[in-house]
Order: structure tokens, then sequence, then C-alpha cells
């Protein structure tokens, strides 16, 4: 079985439309109104953006940490 890559999916804009698309869907088959499901589905890409940030933050501070830490080869010797 293969393993999810969470971090891949959370930053999909695919993922987080399919997510809206389905929560909508219910507040509709519920007999919510149309404007409750516009409100929520608005709602979850806003917070989907927010996570996207987070982790393309993260991601981006990681490498920039790890970046920091290399030392090629060649002067691995002056030290």
């Amino acid at each position: 079985m293969t393993e999810i890559n969470w971090r891949a999916k959370l930053t999909s804009r695919k993922f987080w439309t399919a997510i809206a698309e389905f929560v909508t869907m219910l507040i509709v088959a519920f007999h919510g109104t149309e404007e409750t499901a516009a409100q929520v589905a608005a709602i979850i890409m806003a917070g989907a953006a927010v996570v996207a940030y987070i982790i393309g933050e993260g991601l981006a501070d990681a490498a920039g940490a790890k970046a920091a830490q290399y030392v090629p080869p060649d002067e691995e010797e002056d030290l």
C-alpha cells in the first residue's frame, strides 16, 4: 500500500476544491440555503490558502536552514 503524501495533498487546490464541493453539496442536500453553502465554501477555501501558505513557508524555512548548514567538501579542510 502506498503512503499518502499529506504535504502535497494539503497544498493542492484540487483537494480543497473537492472538500469544499463535498461540504456544500451536503449543506444543499440537507436543505441548507445556497447562501450558507457559498459562505461555507468560501471559508473552506480561505482556510486552504492559509494552510498552503503555512506549509510553504515551513518548507522554505527548512530549506534555508539546511542550506545554511551545508559546508562544501573543499571548505571542510579550512575548518
